[in-house]
């Protein structure tokens, strides 16, 4: 976040291109997985990495998950680009209510009164933060809408993720590498309908080695946070990245409060711990819910399990 923070809005760059930062990124992606599946062929005893097969089929059957991915990296960066890093753990904060939208939309799958409570406080934590924010005059209105947009994107691709994993035989590489193809394919005519070819034709660093080298950090970067998203999504749940992730922005704040030196309001800290305990609490809620869920489970295989040996024996013993 920090390294895409300096690419997309840095006065020492002034590079007016998120949609080529991002490509970049997703162009690094595809190259590496292909790098190590190379390597593991050739040093075995040194790279592990699983040999990546290229399927059109797979590819197409992958391409609503990548418009999503798209979607999700694009607002993202664009959010990014137009409010601070301090800001940007409660301009992205609505990912856990846009889960539960989606998952009764796509998922027919309802959410109890304590968990829609949770997400009313998010909800409200979303708005005093976007209130203060406002007071302290640096709020970005449209910064604000990409992270609303960026929010529903990441919901969506958590749920997409989970349903597309069986088709690529839950490798999470192979999906990466599926995902990214796509995604190169994708930004290319956003970049020409948005303009951008021109923009870093006439980018005056385009021959900077010092330029280069951050995207390629940030491209190893996106590559790295790809794979482990995809991954605890495979391991666990769309609810638990989720909540993870909002975690993760929490102790960013702090360090981008730290970092830029920035002073903020009582008032705009609070909003961040309302988001953090309207969040917490749901995922207290959502874990009370699987344990009764799991006992209740366990319960009635118990009890079929007595019912057959019931039945067992009234059959009494076979025939000799």
């Amino acid at each position: 976040v920090f390294v895409n923070k300096y690419l997309l809005s840095s006065e020492d760059l002034k590079l007016d291109a998120p949609l080529f930062v991002t490509w970049f990124q997703c162009a690094v992606t595809v190259v590496l997985c292909v790098l190590l599946s190379v390597g593991s062929q050739l040093f075995p005893g040194y790279v592990s990495f699983p040999a990546l097969k290229f399927d059109p089929k797979v590819m197409r059957d992958t391409l609503p998950l990548s418009i999503v991915f798209v979607c999700m990296i694009t607002f993202n960066n664009l959010c990014l680009k137009y409010i601070g890093v301090a800001f940007y753990f409660v301009g992205r904060s609505l990912t856990t209510v846009f889960n539960v939208i989606f998952t009764y939309i796509l998922l027919q799958q309802t959410t109890s009164a304590r968990a829609l409570l949770c997400c009313g406080i998010i909800i409200a934590g979303f708005f005093l933060g976007v209130n203060q924010e406002g007071a302290s005059g640096s709020l970005s209105i449209i910064g604000v809408v990409f992270g609303v947009m960026a929010s529903a994107s990441v919901a969506l691709n958590a749920i997409f993720t989970k349903k597309i994993l069986p088709l690529v035989d839950n490798n999470v590489w192979r999906l990466t590498l599926y995902n990214n193809i796509n995604a190169t394919f994708l930004f290319l005519p956003l970049m020409a309908i948005f303009g951008e070819a021109k923009t870093i034709f006439e980018f005056p660093l385009l021959s900077s080695v010092t330029f280069w080298n951050w995207m390629i950090i940030s491209g190893i970067f996106g590559f790295a946070i790809g794979y482990v998203t995809g991954l605890q999504i495979q391991v666990t749940s769309p609810l638990t990245h989720n909540i993870s992730g909002t975690a993760k922005a929490c102790a960013q704040t702090v360090l981008a409060c730290m970092y830029f030196r920035e002073e903020k309001t009582s008032l705009w800290w609070l909003s961040n711990l309302v988001v953090l305990a309207g969040s917490g609490s749901y995922t207290e809620v959502k874990r009370q819910e699987m344990k009764q869920q799991h006992r209740q489970d366990v319960a009635a295989a118990e009890k079929q399990g007595e019912i057959l040996d019931a039945i067992e024996a009234k059959k009494g013993p076979p025939p000799v």
